[in-house]
């Protein structure tokens, strides 16, 4: 059942170990972000460069001033989060130095996804979380699309198919946008939500797009 994944997936993170898992946008690998021997795993897991930074995913946007410097409101965060949406920010003094140690800022991430969010809650830190493929390739929707990982993960969580598979967009993952400098917003990735994400910033908050 339920419970027991969510129990299962937190006990596997807990001990160092790197889990799948569905999002509301495309499969992720999530390790805990305080634990910095895990999260060099992630990087060899995907073959990364290790200056592309990790996002961070937690389960409330209460959790979210721990972790990050926030200058805008409250109600914006909650009108993008959760959702397909990854707001980068001011990282703050909590989170592990391990992490991205290469700038200041941190993406950070509110699936919506019940599964994700309850795991995060079950965590006593912050989640890193990536995308499950091999860095430069396509994002994944279903769990055999990333088989050639699965020797190295210590758990699976297989949600089905996220999307539509034959679709394109559905494999553009979460829309990144830097809230870091007040006043303004800049486009990271497009991805999959940014005609909504765009409105909201600029339309209800006034934001200004600052170009990338």
């Amino acid at each position: 059942g339920w419970k027991e994944a969510v129990a299962a997936a937190a006990g596997a993170l807990q001990a160092g170990g790197l889990v799948a898992l569905p999002t509301d946008t495309v499969y992720g690998v999530a390790c805990l972000a305080q634990d910095s021997a895990a999260v060099r795993s992630i990087y060899s897991l995907k073959g990364r460069n290790g200056g592309k930074p990790l996002a961070i995913c937690l389960g409330d946007v209460e959790r979210l001033y721990r972790y990050c410097q926030v200058n805008v409101p409250d109600e914006l965060l909650r009108d993008l989060l959760p959702g397909p949406v990854t707001l980068v920010l001011k990282r703050s003094e909590e989170l592990n130095k391990d992490l991205n140690p290469f700038t200041s800022l941190v993406g950070v991430r509110i699936p919506n996804h019940p599964f994700v969010r309850e795991l995060a809650r079950a965590c006593s830190g912050p989640l890193a979380l990536t995308s499950a493929n091999i860095s430069c390739q396509a994002s994944t929707l279903t769990v055999s699309e990333f088989q050639d990982l699965w020797p190295q993960l210590s758990l699976i969580i297989d949600g089905g198919p996220i999307g539509d598979v034959q679709s394109p967009e559905c494999r553009l993952g979460s829309t990144v946008v830097d809230l870091s400098v007040s006043g303004k917003f800049t486009i990271i990735r497009p991805g999959c939500a940014l005609t909504s994400t765009v409105e909201i910033l600029k339309q209800k908050y006034g934001l200004i797009p600052e170009s990338a």
